[in-house]
């Protein structure tokens, strides 16, 4: 009998569109055999989590052409304790943003490279054309008809 694969969902969300995303993401893979799902909010992930889990998703908003200050501070919290021994684990990003989210998924990369992290799928960059302030902080739904 093959043993649990761990699978860590890290997740910022202010508006709930990324929440939203991590949270479907977290479904589909528990709905698969031999996965644990370790869904955590990035300001309660920390060394222990990221060491446990066999593989990796990063959920953030795009703020200001950037990832979340939240998950930033994760990355920053948890990369040197984390370095060197999560080498050749698999990651995915999935991204809210109100633009184009390249740059988020660009930091992300770039973070992951470091980690040695190997990438198993592009970035999935759900683009929410939020472009005013009120359309910024307004709750979002993602669904089918945004993709």
């Amino acid at each position: 009998m093959c043993p649990m694969k761990k699978l860590l969902i890290v997740f910022h969300t202010m508006t709930g569109g990324t929440g939203q995303m991590a949270q479907a993401a977290a479904d589909g893979a528990a709905s698969e055999f031999g996965i644990r799902v370790n869904l955590i909010h990035a300001g309660k992930a920390g060394a222990t989590e990221v060491l446990e889990a066999d593989g990796f998703i990063f959920a953030t908003p795009e703020n200001l052409a950037m990832m979340s200050g939240l998950m930033k501070d994760f990355f920053d919290r948890n990369y040197y304790p984390a370095l060197g021994r999560i080498v050749g684990r698999p990651y995915a990003t999935l991204i809210c943003a109100g633009s184009d989210g390249e740059n988020a998924a660009r930091q992300i990369a770039r973070i992951a490279t470091g980690w040695r992290l190997k990438a198993i799928a592009p970035p999935l960059i759900i683009c929410t054309h939020a472009q005013t302030p009120e359309s910024i902080l307004a709750p979002k739904t993602i669904g089918a008809d945004i993709y």
